[in-house]
């Protein structure tokens, strides 16, 4: 890459400093304005409230041991407050557009995966210790330096990857691509609507939002994200209320009765640190905290890098501004998530819809854990955005963070083999961490057969072999007989 294409990438410095806020949070000298944050705040906020109803759910419809449930109302009020909590932490320790919450995929580990072999409170303390475990490894340096011994044509293509990611994300939250049932008789994974074909007035909101998402983009609108999932959001209510349309999925575009709900925080402090050895074996317990420490490693890797590069916000090395906090606050996150009983909770690339809308420092986090803080009083009414409205702004960041592919060196396939599998096992798999592995053992061995083995860092040999370990964690457990 060209110095006046990294030049380019970065946002220009702007006017000085108009006043301490402005100073401390670097707004001016990141190129933006306090009216950027703002909308920044807001757009990420809008594409990542759906967790206000989905993380309940989730947690909720699982039971433990023990045949115990928590509860919805409880798993609400968790949710918001961490995801309040941790990101204004975020906004002024890291001044990153970053946004906290609990981390879906975690969760479903969690519910489906840990709960049936002991009890809640054990469960949540396994997401607590897994949190503590990855504040060691950033205190020691060892996280962080991770990130800087990736090269950076593969920091490019994690955020390329996270791009089709996030817009197939998008896809599929409104209902634009859907999975074909199995008890079909086809071999086509996924279909164009629910039935190949699209139908329906959730649809229409959806491919109406894109339409005029990608229109005001192309026009350089100010604030085209927000505008777009305001303007279909009141599409949706008004659809809805001459239709009363029933699928609209986990939110439904209506006017509440109620704009006030009293939150319960009944389930805060309620883990057990080490309470999981006693219900189930040690074996299990150590692959239990090693899956979920990696996942979490890595998502949260691949998030900050993505949502860093497409802000403009990685210098000349490629290196994340204030990396190390950022990093600990993510990791202190997971404790809270556990502490709480939401979960782990974790670095969200839907903040990439508040970059797309402007935002580049840590102030846009005020306003998003404001809004999350409001959800703990005014759930009915910060959850009536559809995802049907609020999706069209993941296609658009998709697009956004997908430009970053003209920094890859096509021609040199050393680097892009691995960057083709990183890019393209995010989105075929669902997963960032995924993505990350597949990217990093291609390059050790594309490395390996053409007699640079020398060229590696010695910590991506290291994380190669964690890797190897981690795709093939369900022979290893055959093989000590956890299974």
């Amino acid at each position: 890459m060209s110095e006046t294409e990294k030049v380019a990438d970065r946002p220009s410095a702007g006017p000085p400093p108009a006043n301490s806020v402005d100073r401390f949070f670097k707004i001016s000298a990141r190129g933006s304005t306090f009216a950027r944050e703002v909308r920044g705040g807001f757009a990420t906020f809008f594409t990542m409230a759906y967790i206000l109803v989905l993380n309940p759910i989730i947690l909720g419809s699982a039971k433990d041991k023990f045949g115990d449930q928590l509860d919805n109302v409880q798993l609400v009020t968790a949710t918001a407050l961490v995801a309040a909590v941790m990101t204004v932490i975020m906004g002024v320790g890291g001044n990153l557009p970053l946004a906290l919450a609990a981390g879906l995929g975690l969760n479903a580990v969690v519910a489906f995966q840990i709960a049936p072999l002991m009890s809640w409170d054990d469960a949540m303390g396994l997401i607590v210790l897994e949190g503590l475990l990855i504040c060691v490894l950033v205190v020691t340096g060892l996280r962080e330096a991770v990130m800087h011994a990736i090269p950076q044509p593969l920091k490019q293509a994690i955020s390329v990857g996270i791009g089709l990611f996030i817009a197939f994300i998008g896809f599929v939250d409104a209902g634009f691509v859907t999975r074909i049932p199995d008890v079909a008789n086809t071999t086509v994974p996924v279909q164009l609507g629910g039935t190949g074909a699209l139908a329906g007035w959730p649809i229409l909101v959806f491919c109406l939002g894109v339409l005029l998402t990608i229109g005001l983009l192309a026009r350089k609108v100010k604030g085209a994200i927000l505008i777009s999932i305001v303007t279909m959001t009141i599409v949706a209510i008004i659809i809805n209320e001459i239709a009363d349309i029933k699928s609209w999925g986990l939110t439904t575009p209506k006017i509440p009765d109620d704009v006030v709900a009293s939150p319960d925080f009944g389930l805060l402090g309620d883990f057990s640190l080490f309470g999981a050895f006693g219900e189930a074996s040690v074996i299990t317990v150590v692959l239990l905290v090693f899956t979920l420490i990696l996942s979490d490693f890595f998502d949260t890797m691949g998030t900050v890098v993505g949502i860093s590069a497409e802000a403009g916000l990685l210098d000349e090395e490629g290196k994340v501004p204030n990396l190390g906090r950022v990093l600990l606050i993510d990791g202190a996150a997971a404790v809270a998530g556990g502490a709480a009983s939401a979960s782990s909770s974790t670095s969200y690339i839907e903040s990439a819809a508040g970059v797309g809308e402007g935002a580049r420092t840590g102030f846009a986090n005020l306003v998003t854990g404001g809004l999350f803080g409001l959800a703990l009083f005014m759930t009915p009414l910060l959850t009536i955005v559809p995802l049907q409205a609020a999706a069209p702004a993941l296609v658009a960041v998709g697009f956004l963070m997908m430009t970053q592919v003209k920094h890859i060196d096509w021609d040199r396939y050393e680097i892009a083999i691995p960057a083709f599998l990183t890019i393209a096992v995010m989105p075929f798999t669902y997963s960032i961490t995924n993505g990350i592995g597949a990217g990093f053992l291609a390059y050790v061995l594309i490395k390996t057969v053409l007699g640079k083995a020398k060229e590696v860092h010695w910590l991506l040999w290291g994380t190669s072999v964690l890797f190897l370990i981690y795709f093939a964690i369900d022979p290893i457990e055959q093989v000590l007989g956890v299974k």
